[in-house]
């Protein structure tokens, strides 16, 4: 399943911690940002369901889009 959030992912830098946690909760999903979006979209595509970890973490702001 793909979902797509808005996030507060502006920056290289908060890239790299938003990777880094990614990598951390979601191990086995594919997820990147677009930081050209005004929405600074991050899209994960997983067979897992994302649960409020993600959604409330202490590194990005993240909003699920419908």
């Amino acid at each position: 399943m793909i979902y797509v959030f808005k996030t507060s992912v502006d920056t290289n830098s908060k890239l790299e911690f938003a990777n880094a946690l990614l990598q951390e909760l979601l191990p086995h999903a594919l997820w990147n940002f677009d930081l050209e979006d005004c929405d600074n979209i991050l899209r994960i595509d997983t067979e897992d369901e994302i649960n409020e970890t993600v959604l409330k973490n202490e590194v990005f702001d993240c909003i699920e889009l419908e």
